[in-house]
């Protein structure tokens, strides 16, 4: 098969095939002659060396990929390009990042079995069920509650988030329900696999190439459900009737968030961290910062932060300070403000991402004034909600209604420029007619 007679240079594609650790041995027929028929191989080193005869150009590849696109590109117009990549190409492999920024359009991809096909092969387990997640190249922060309570988990490692740097993670998050799978090496001679409790696995050396299969065991207490969880199930210093935003106004604060699962938070007088808790769970992908400037309530949050297994980020500061450092924000939340109200409103204001939203809780007239006037003062609308609400209460053998302190959640978001809605007005009737 000699490629470069049977296609244009117009209509030269870029070939992608995905390799196994058992290298050329492990390619079909059409794969090889694809390699053969190159003028440039593209590849990581490991990659590369499955082919030590190829008589055309190798370009390893060791970061940078931008610049790599830019040479792939081209090289495209005059070579015959293929690019070697691990397993499936398109399973956080290479093919889709070329995809994104060449176009499908422009190549042919070829994969081979990825490792999680091996290792669940391996294991004797269906995986269609199963939630897949990758550290390799990623931080464990916030793995745990992506993957809180599900029966299956796949995960893809790398040195640094080894089997055992994993295991002591899930440990810190009393995760201990989970067994493991490790199998390494897949597909090459050495290949290995084998069964661990979480304990063995924090103290097990495993090769560097290798796939984690968690397993929930069967009698696994039942996982953690929904949101807005009682007030007695967290950790709290406990004055009066407890430093804690309660469970009904907590909930309709979420409500009014509108938390996408990828959002960032700013929780601003954390307190507790209940709120930081319950946004974690709604955005198990985003990321949440409790921002506390009282030292006795940090105990707390972090103990709540573990309780839960919520991998949020807890700063301690007096807001605004601090805040220049962290991620604009799709949701802030204020509990507690520490008389800077105003100013911290207008600077959440100006770092709030498109269709961001502002929420505070107020048990004064005068922080609802405040909250509305500063959220108006920075071009935002702002609605607020009275919540009165009370729980009921054994009074002998009857039941009584004892009331909650009445909260203001004052809700801020801009409005649509009037421009805007021009500009919709019009290309609606201009469809209509």
């Amino acid at each position: 098969m000699n490629l470069t007679t049977t296609t244009g240079a117009k209509d030269r594609k870029i070939h992608i095939i995905g390799i196994g650790e058992d290298g050329a041995a492990g390619l079909t027929s059409e794969c090889l002659d694809m390699i053969q028929a190159a003028n440039v191989l593209v590849g990581g080193e490991r990659l590369l060396q499955h082919f030590p005869t190829f008589a055309g150009e190798k370009l390893a590849i060791k970061g940078g990929l931008s610049d790599l696109v830019v040479k792939i590109k081209a090289l495209q117009a005059t070579h015959h390009v293929v690019v070697l990549a691990s397993g499936d190409p398109l399973f956080y492999g290479i093919a889709g990042y070329l995809a994104r920024k060449l176009g499908s359009d422009q190549l042919q991809i070829r994969p081979h079995l990825s490792s999680l096909q091996l290792a669940f092969a391996q294991l004797g387990e269906s995986w269609q069920d199963a939630v897949l997640e990758s550290v390799h190249g990623r931080p464990l922060k916030g793995l745990a509650q992506r993957i809180d309570g599900k029966a299956k988990v796949a995960l893809l490692t790398d040195e640094q988030n080894s089997p055992a740097a994993i295991a002591a993670y899930l440990q810190q998050f009393g995760m201990t329900e989970y067994d493991a799978y490790v199998a390494e090496n897949l597909g090459a001679a050495d290949e290995r696999a084998r069964h661990y409790t979480l304990d063995e696995l924090a103290a097990a050396e495993c090769s560097p190439l290798n796939v984690v299969i968690l397993l929930r065991r069967k009698d696994a207490p039942t996982p953690r459900k929904g949101f807005g969880f009682a007030d007695e199930e967290f950790h709290q210093r406990k004055p009066e009737k407890g430093l804690i935003t309660k469970r009904e106004v907590r909930v309709f604060s979420l409500s009014e968030l509108q938390l996408a699962e990828d959002s960032v938070v700013w929780d601003i007088g954390a307190g507790s961290g209940s709120v930081a808790v319950e946004c974690t769970r709604l955005a198990p992908k985003g990321q949440v910062f409790a921002i506390e400037k009282n030292e006795g309530d940090l105990v707390n949050i972090e103990a709540n932060r573990v309780k839960f297994r919520t991998d949020f980020t807890v700063l301690h500061a007096k807001a605004p300070a601090g805040l220049d450092e962290l991620p604009n924000p799709d949701a802030v939340f204020i509990g507690g403000s520490g008389g800077e109200l105003a100013q911290l409103i207008a600077l959440c204001a100006s770092r709030l991402r498109p269709e961001g939203r502002i929420v505070v809780n107020a048990a004064t007239i005068e922080t609802l004034h405040d909250s509305m006037k500063a959220m108006r003062e920075a071009g935002m609308d702002a609605s607020v909600t009275l919540l009165q609400t009370a729980r009921s209460k054994p009074i002998l053998n009857m039941t009584r209604f004892d009331g909650l302190n009445p909260i203001y959640v004052i809700t801020g978001q801009y409005v649509v420029t009037e421009a805007i809605e021009a500009t919709t007005a019009g290309t609606t009737a201009g469809a209509a007619e």
